[in-house]
């Protein structure tokens, strides 16, 4: 067995589970671009509203810069992953949220805590591409450098969104 074909036992390789990996993360990306946009579109009228925008976009960017990392090391796109994910996070949407009709104060919580766990999950995984850009000359470690640093301010972004969304949410309570 050559160093450039390790496997678990189960004759799949490292290329092989990097390819798997960055396709879960994709797919989570999907997810995660979806919601952010969705959620910055429902607040635009709100004072997070703008701030939220910047962190779609950027979440947006992200899941490009993905993709490209995923095209220079030859990761081909496992397209019915993206398409589950992009169909879960549309089901997602419809949860309860306390109100019959409409959006609830509710809705804008969860989404704001689940869109900091997708971007604590996006930085682990710029965090593992790092380290494998240890060993692997295609990566670009500055650029993976980038990307974790833009993604720990996401955190601390949306983690003061949620905050106030939560301080919000249960004023009444």
């Amino acid at each position: 067995m050559n160093d450039q074909a390790h496997t678990d036992g189960t004759g799949t390789d490292g290329a092989d589970l990097l390819g798997i990996y960055l396709n879960d993360h994709l797919a989570g990306a999907t997810a995660g671009t979806d919601r952010a946009r969705s959620l910055a579109g429902a607040l635009e009228e709100s004072p997070s509203g703008p701030v939220l925008s910047t962190v779609a976009r950027e979440i947006t960017e992200d899941r490009a810069s993905l993709l490209a990392i995923m095209d220079t090391l030859g990761v081909p796109v496992r397209h019915y992953k993206v398409s589950l994910a992009w169909a879960a996070e549309k089901v997602g949407r419809l949860k309860s949220n306390g109100r019959l009709v409409g959006r609830s104060p509710l809705t804008s919580l969860v989404e704001l805590e689940g869109l900091r766990l997708g971007v604590l999950g996006k930085a682990a995984a710029w965090q593992t591409l790092r380290q494998v850009a240890e060993t692997d000359g295609r990566l670009d470690a500055g650029q993976l450098d980038d990307l974790l640093a833009r993604a720990e301010r996401q955190q601390a972004t949306l983690e003061e969104l949620r905050r106030r969304q939560a301080t919000e949410t249960f004023r009444q309570a």
